[in-house]
């Protein structure tokens, strides 16, 4: 299964904490009962058998989620410097955030975005990229000046030249929503 590179992946869930939570009290438990009688019984061999594993286990958990998190951070961090490249080299640019991908076909894709500028969301047809888009992506791209122009009502439907994609970032910017992106949701 291939996670969604666009969503920050959690490290603590409701499961894991508590799980923690009892492996921790099951070792103060074995312990406390360890220090009360020397030398262990059967009863309390089998607790620290249990107990052991399932702490390393634990361990392992915790430390995958947060090297992982960590790594995103990075790659996240990573793309919105890219980014921020192209929307520095090109004149006339606008960011986009996919809500959600309606329909995918070969040449191209009918998804559904949020200009972020304007808080204006609009069904589009972008023309099949080079590298995957998911939803909670922050696309930049440079406007179709045919498509929109000033003063005008906004088209139906707007259509994204693969040439007219410049970049793409999680829509969490190291913590901080971009766009309107919760609101266009709700």
């Amino acid at each position: 299964m291939i996670s969604n590179p666009a969503i920050k992946p959690k490290v603590a869930t409701p499961a894991l904490i508590l799980a923690s939570a009892v492996v921790a009290l099951c070792a103060v438990f074995v312990l406390q009962n360890l220090a009360v009688s020397w030398p262990p019984d059967a009863v309390q061999v089998f607790g620290w058998a249990a107990v052991l594993p399932s702490t390393f286990i634990l361990c392992i958990i915790w430390l995958l989620r947060t090297h992982r998190r960590r790594d995103w951070l990075a790659n996240a961090k990573l793309r919105w410097s890219h980014l921020e490249e192209e929307k520095r080299a090109h004149r006339t640019t606008a960011e986009i955030t996919v809500l959600s991908i309606d329909a995918l076909e070969p040449t191209g894709s009918w998804i559904t975005i949020n200009w972020n500028r304007f808080g204006h969301v609009q069904h589009v047809w972008l023309e099949a990229l080079e590298e995957p888009i998911w939803v909670g992506s922050v696309l930049l791209i440079s406007p179709d000046p045919t498509q929109i122009r000033p003063g005008a009502p906004w088209p139906a439907t707007y259509y994204v030249q693969a040439s007219n994609f410049l970049a793409w970032a999680p829509v969490t910017k190291l913590g901080q929503n971009r766009g309107s992106y919760a609101a266009a949701i709700r």
